[in-house]
């Protein structure tokens, strides 16, 4: 019986059923023997931030510590059934910093709220300011005589001018994975209708001077998306409001950025639609071969909480087939930071690691050439549950918002401290269900 591994030793790879070593001819894009090594890319002209440099220097060498330690519990599983709980340990605490890494290089990258370029006086942004610090209401007034109403309502409060708007529209899709990977419309009305065509019209070849047979009527339906009220409430002190360095407009974009986004990225998967957008995962699920209009299809893993008896590859395969080539090409993965975890340590037939590093505009993950991003709310792999989403999220999800995001100062409910109550209305739903499918953890 082979020893142990050394942990600094070369190793070789473990045996990998024929489906992963061999792609078939129309998946060459991904194929998985063709992946180059993990590697850094070239940076455009002026370079990288030097911060986001030695951060993904930091990682390049976490994870080659992370193959090193793998490459012995893979040793260990092999030799002994059953991998040391030493070395597991040392593996969980480098997966635990390659995450560190990975979310402090994102957040490089993230656009600041804070004052950045000088911009031209504004009165509606004076005036906004002056009633977020003070609860001043005259200025409205003035500026609503002038014809340049800043919408204010019968129920009390303000909306915000449309640069504040257009930033935090702008910090949601930073904070919100979904809102940032689908597609998105703003609308004046309470509801956005799109009609869908199941069937389209009958069609065909005929000749010249042949007799045209009678068409088919297509079959349509109708997608709604209503938008719902979507309500925070960031509290200030005396102090900050009175603080004339402080940027208090940046401050409230950031405070309603944070409160949104948690609330959006948990309706847009798992909303029932009544009283918030619908999730992605509320639609009624059938196998991807048998799913039809209203449906979205799903592939199994085999197993309960596993990639398969032999950990494989294959079922992520079967997910990235399972959707129509004109999808596929935009295809991206969302999962959570635990089954990211899992997909780390899966390897193609020839042994390279199947996630894939690099920076480029920014730090990036992809698996089979497909990018990857993180979702915390996703669900487990536990359970059978469907802990992997690959889609073309453009086209398979629509979110929808209301124009204006209105904002209630209230100084009384909380003294000595000054509430703001902000609303905005949104809605979201599946718009394309071929453009989605779903990775199960299960056998049925």
């Amino acid at each position: 019986m082979t020893e142990p591994q050394d942990p600094g030793a070369e190793s070789q790879s473990p045996a990998c059923p024929p489906h992963l070593a061999t792609l078939p001819a129309d998946f060459p894009e991904m194929a998985l023997d063709s992946v180059p090594p993990f590697e850094t890319k070239a940076e455009p002209a002026g370079g990288s931030d030097p911060a986001l440099r030695r951060l993904f220097e930091d990682h390049l060498t976490a994870f080659e510590d992370f193959k090193t330690v793998n490459e012995v519990r893979l040793q260990e599983l092999s030799t002994k059934g059953a991998s040391d709980a030493l070395t597991y340990d040392k593996l969980a605490r480098i997966e635990a910093r390659l995450d560190a890494l990975s979310g402090q290089m994102r957040s490089v990258r993230r656009p600041q709220l804070g004052p950045g370029v000088e911009l031209e006086p504004d009165e509606r942004k004076a005036a906004l300011e002056s009633y977020i610090r003070k609860g001043k209401t005259d200025a409205f007034d003035v500026i609503e005589t002038k014809g340049m109403s800043v919408g204010s309502e019968a129920d009390g409060g303000y909306l915000v001018h449309d640069e504040m708007d257009s930033r935090l529209h702008s910090a949601l899709k930073e904070e919100s994975p979904l809102r940032r990977l689908a597609s998105g419309l703003t609308m004046s009305s309470a509801v956005y209708k799109r009609p869908f065509a199941i069937s389209g019209p009958g069609s065909g070849w005929v000749a010249e001077t042949a007799a045209r047979p009678e068409t088919a009527t297509p079959q349509i339906a109708e997608l709604t998306f209503p938008a719902m009220e979507l309500y925070a409430m960031p509290v200030a002190t005396k102090q900050v409001l009175d603080d004339g360095i402080i940027d208090i407009e940046a401050w409230l974009t950031q405070e309603l950025s944070d409160a949104f986004a948690e609330q959006e990225t948990i309706a847009f998967l798992y909303g029932d639609g009544l009283a918030s957008p619908r999730g992605l995962l509320d639609y009624p699920q059938q196998p991807a071969d048998s799913a039809t209009f209203g449906q979205v299809g799903t592939v199994l893993t085999g197993a309960a909480g596993t990639f398969g008896p032999n950990d494989s590859a294959d079922s992520l395969i079967d997910l990235v087939h399972a959707l129509p080539a004109k999808y596929r090409r935009n295809g991206h993965f969302l999962m959570n930071r635990l089954t990211l975890s899992a997909v780390r340590r899966l390897k193609s037939g020839s042994g390279d690691y199947l996630l894939q590093t690099q920076l480029t505009e920014g730090f990036k993950m992809s698996v089979l050439g497909f990018p990857v991003t993180e979702c915390d709310d996703m669900p487990g792999m536990a359970g059978g549950d469907t802990a992997i989403a690959f889609a073309d999220f453009k086209r398979a999800y629509l979110v929808v918002d209301r124009q204006g995001v209105q904002i209630l100062r209230d100084p009384y409910s909380a003294k000595p401290y000054v509430l703001f109550y902000a609303t905005k209305r949104v809605g979201g739903g599946i718009a394309d269900f071929n453009a989605i499918r779903l990775l199960k953890f299960s056998t049925a």
